[in-house]
């Protein structure tokens, strides 16, 4: 299965160009079962790359743009009296699909957002009292524009916290943003919608093998260490919570077993440790009027813990 994974982030990253990184983290976050918070400027790619990695592993695609106007039920869905047939007829809303994108979260009112969240959370969906689950694989990947905050609703901390991780989008370099531009200037992208690389049973396979990856008490420890000390260090206001260390091992485990080891070593929790956590701190007020990010202190904070051998 390790061939087809393999053969799955060479396709990834052909389709999608200077994101190496971030295209392998939000894979991580699907075998690990979790969900991702995107935030990026326009015209990153967002969606495509959501869109592609539903192809790649033949899955349902949907997506809802989050506006002021959008109603719970137009995400879980709603019942409606089929005159018809003199019943009441169960209509299921996007929601009900491997992968959904909720394209700019923070643009619909706190009871939408409480409608998708509570159902990441649960894995199913109560409609007019009764409850439906959700497939086997669902993956939420909700994004946030960061240069544009006017008339918008942000995720409390607390809603924050179910996303396994968050990502932020940045331009790709130069050398890859000019293949972009000529591919798309010379028509020769690759097709919207790419072939699948495997099938659904398969991944849920992969999922099941990572499990068997190895995790020793040196790592819990090392884990449990970094965030402990986020609750300590005076440039955070408030620290992380136990769900964060579940969130790092979770996704460390993922990642060891896409660079084709079956144990975790203190280098993979290094390299989840920003995307696990800079959704889930909040600097304290002096280190935001010195304009210090939350990526430099969790940088310095992981730095500063000794790695266990």
């Amino acid at each position: 299965m390790r061939n087809e994974l393999t053969s799955l982030l060479e396709t990834y990253e052909k389709s999608i160009l200077g994101q190496t990184s971030n295209l392998k983290l939000l894979l991580a976050a699907i075998l690990a079962d979790g969900h991702v918070l995107i935030e990026g400027v326009p015209g990153t790619g967002k969606t495509k790359m959501v869109r592609t990695l539903a192809d790649l592993i033949d899955g349902d695609f949907k997506r809802i743009q989050f506006t002021p106007d959008l109603l719970p039920s137009d995400i879980t869905g709603s019942t409606i009296y089929n005159m018809q047939d003199s019943h009441f007829q169960t209509l299921k809303g996007p929601i009900f699909s491997n992968m959904l994108l909720a394209d700019e979260i923070n643009r619909t009112p706190a009871k939408t957002q409480a409608a998708l969240l509570e159902a990441m959370e649960e894995k199913q969906v109560t409609i007019q009292g009764e409850t439906y689950p959700l497939p086997n694989v669902f993956f939420v990947v909700a994004t946030q524009n960061p240069i544009e905050y006017e008339g918008t609703y942000p995720l409390p901390e607390a809603q924050q916290d179910r996303f396994l991780l968050k990502l932020n989008i940045d331009f790709p370099s130069l050398e890859n943003e000019t293949k972009v531009l000529k591919q798309v200037i010379e028509n020769s992208l690759m097709d919207a919608v790419v072939d699948a690389v495997m099938d659904m049973d398969t991944f849920l396979s992969i999922r099941h093998e990572i499990e068997n990856v190895t995790l020793s008490d040196d790592i819990f420890e090392y884990t449990m260490q970094i965030v402990r000390q986020t609750r300590e260090i005076d440039s955070i206001q408030f620290g992380a919570s136990t769900r964060a260390a579940i969130s790092m091992i979770k996704a460390a485990r993922s990642w060891a077993y896409l660079t084709d080891r079956d144990y975790v070593t203190p280098d993979d929790i290094k390299i989840v440790a920003k995307p696990a956590l800079r959704h889930r701190l909040q600097l304290a007020p002096q280190m935001e009027l010195e304009g210090v990010g939350l990526d430099q202190i969790i940088e310095e904070l992981v730095g500063a813990i000794p790695v266990p051998r």
